[in-house]
């Protein structure tokens, strides 16, 4: 069952930057603090950092070979037949 958690004397920078997330994510201020504390403290979940700097490694990986816009249209046309 859930637990209930109160917090106290929080910064108002702090207040004002989960307020503006949690309205740019359309969730209630209270759904953010779990997003926020879920990111930090549940196993599992990668950092912003970690997945960003695996996303490079995995491109720098990847044939140096630039595609054109008229073959990236190409492809998609024959994947469509």
């Amino acid at each position: 069952m859930p637990t209930s958690l109160t917090l106290k004397n929080i910064p108002d920078e702090v207040y004002r930057r989960l307020k503006a997330s949690a309205e740019s994510h359309r969730r209630s201020l209270n759904s953010e603090a779990i997003v926020c504390l879920e990111s930090v403290l549940v196993p599992g979940r990668q950092p912003v950092i970690e997945r960003l700097a695996r996303a490079r490694a995995l491109r720098s990986a990847l044939p140096t070979q630039r595609f054109e816009p008229r073959d990236i249209e190409s492809f998609k046309r024959e994947g469509r037949k």
